[in-house]
């Protein structure tokens, strides 16, 4: 057996990567993704939404925290402002989830796949139509060397 890892990640040190794209108006809306630690046990991302960005409600095939840095952002219409921990278990709905008119950074963990599962692909379209925001095709993505297997399709690209 192993001796247990011990590491030492600097955010800035990694690139962060745009993981979701929407159009407002002139603006391109992002989220940005900056992967930390990504293996079968866990992944651990730096996270910036844009403002105004607006993500689907949905939920995830593994446990998930996620603690709001800078900025604020409203999931299920809970205002979340910086120093928020939002737990969720897996399989727990969140959303829909509204960056703030400075956009939010924040961390997440999740302990397995984390890959998403949507709720209603109706209501977020509606939500996006209200504001009239266009969606955008997902950004193709580089994971780090260390991502599980589930990560990527049959294809071996990113899974979406």
């Amino acid at each position: 057996m192993s001796e247990p890892r011990l590491a030492f990640i600097h955010a800035e040190d990694i690139t962060p990567q745009e993981v979701v794209a929407q159009q407002h108006g002139d603006t391109r809306v992002s989220v940005w993704f900056r992967f930390l630690e990504y293996n079968d046990r866990r992944l651990v991302g730096l996270v910036t939404y844009d403002p105004g960005l607006v993500l689907e409600r949905h939920q995830h095939k593994s446990d998930h925290t996620i603690f709001i840095i800078d900025g604020e952002v409203t999931i299920s219409g809970h205002l979340c402002p910086p120093g928020t921990l939002i737990v969720l278990e897996q399989g727990a709905e969140f959303g829909p989830i509204i960056a703030g008119p400075n956009g939010c950074r924040l961390l997440e963990h999740y302990t397995g796949d984390p890959m998403p599962v949507p709720v209603d692909k109706q209501e977020y379209y509606g939500i996006l139509d209200e504001r009239g925001i266009g969606r955008l095709p997902n950004p193709i993505i580089t994971l780090p060397e260390s991502a599980p297997d589930y990560a990527y399709d049959g294809t071996g690209d990113v899974a979406s």
